[in-house]
């Protein structure tokens, strides 16, 4: 017998996902932790799956204003592989850049003076 292949499917989607009206029935000290909470509530009922896996920029976007101030809501990008696993990853701002190679340069200082001072003099300047 011939062997088949099969086709890994996956489900992607695109969710903003509110997160006030559940973080909001939290006392102030725990609100955070209910919003992670209500994330991966909405992701399990809205994929149809048990396993929910968060991304690390999705929770440092999460927890980037504290134990207190959660966002309101949260643009997340979800994909559900052949196994039934939902991995969820932040779909407000695309990747992050790769470190500057080595042969950007640094920017030169102005008539003898450091680079830092030029900059420093420059934003006084601006104010």
């Amino acid at each position: 017998m011939a062997k088949t292949k099969t086709v890994e499917k996956t489900l992607e989607r695109i969710y903003n996902v509110p997160l006030r009206k559940e973080y909001m029935k939290a006392p102030r000290w725990n609100r955070t932790k209910k919003a992670v909470t209500a994330l991966r509530q909405f992701l399990s009922k809205h994929m149809k799956s048990e396993d929910v896996r968060l991304s690390k920029e999705l929770n440092e976007n999460m927890w980037k204003h504290g134990l207190q101030n959660p966002p309101h809501h949260i643009k997340v990008k979800a994909t559900k592989d052949d196994k039934g696993v939902v991995r969820a990853e932040f779909a407000g701002v695309g990747k992050p850049a790769s470190k500057k190679s080595s042969t950007e340069k640094k920017p030169a200082a102005k008539e003898g003076k450091t680079a830092k001072k030029a900059v420093k003099q420059e934003k006084e300047i601006v104010n």
